[in-house]
C-alpha cells in the first residue's frame, strides 16, 4: 500500500488515441485523478466512466486531471473508448498485474467471462509533485465513492487547504 503524502510509483501508460501517457508529465493545478476499471466486460466500470464523462469539466475546472486506465489489451480498450462514449476521458491499456501489485491493488482471478487475471477497482488523487493525496481500493466492483460526491470533496481540500492524512 503507497501512504498519502509518499510519492506514488512511476506509470507511463499507452493511451487509445495512440499517445502516451506519464504520470511525471502531468502538471495538474491541483490533482491528477487516476481511475483504474476492470476492464470492458464490467458493466458497473461503464456506469462509473460514463459518469466521469458526465462530470469531466468540472473535475477540468477544479484543476484536477483525469485518466482511466485497465489491464485490458489495446484492442478492448478502444472498443471500450468508443462503445461506452467517453470521448473526453483517456483511457489507459495493458496496465501489467506486476505494476497493479506495486501500487497495492486487489488482483482476481477470472470467472465467467472475465479475464484469466485482472485488476479491480482503485481510484488515486495524486498531487503535482507526484505524492498521494489519498487513495480507495476496492476488491470488488461494488461500493466505490460517488463521482459527485468526490468533486464535493475535491472543492473542500483545495478550499481549507486540508493536508492528506493516513500517512503515520
Amino acid at each position: 500500500m503507497i501512504k498519502p503524502r509518499t510519492k506514488t510509483p512511476e506509470l507511463t501508460i499507452n493511451l487509445v488515441n495512440d499517445t502516451k501517457w506519464s504520470l511525471s508529465d502531468q502538471k495538474p493545478e491541483n490533482f491528477t485523478r487516476l481511475v483504474v476499471y476492470r476492464g470492458k466486460y464490467c458493466p458497473i466500470c461503464k456506469k462509473y466512466l460514463q459518469t466521469i464523462q458526465k462530470h469531466i469539466k468540472a473535475f477540468s475546472e477544479k484543476g484536477v486531471n483525469v485518466i482511466a486506465i485497465s489491464s485490458d489489451s489495446e484492442k478492448r480498450a478502444k472498443a471500450t473508448y468508443e462503445e461506452w462514449k467517453v470521448k473526453d476521458l483517456p483511457i489507459g491499456y495493458n496496465f501489467p498485474i506486476t505494476d497493479a501489485r506495486t501500487w497495492g491493488l486487489a488482483i482476481s482471478k477470472g470467472i465467467k467471462e472475465e479475464p484469466e487475471e485482472f485488476i479491480e477497482p482503485a481510484l488515486f488523487l495524486i498531487r503535482p509533485d507526484q505524492t498521494l493525496y489519498t487513495s480507495s481500493i476496492q476488491t470488488m466492483p461494488f461500493a466505490r465513492p460517488e463521482i459527485e460526491d468526490l468533486l464535493k470533496s475535491i472543492d473542500f481540500i483545495i478550499k481549507e487547504a486540508y493536508p492528506a492524512r493516513g500517512e503515520a
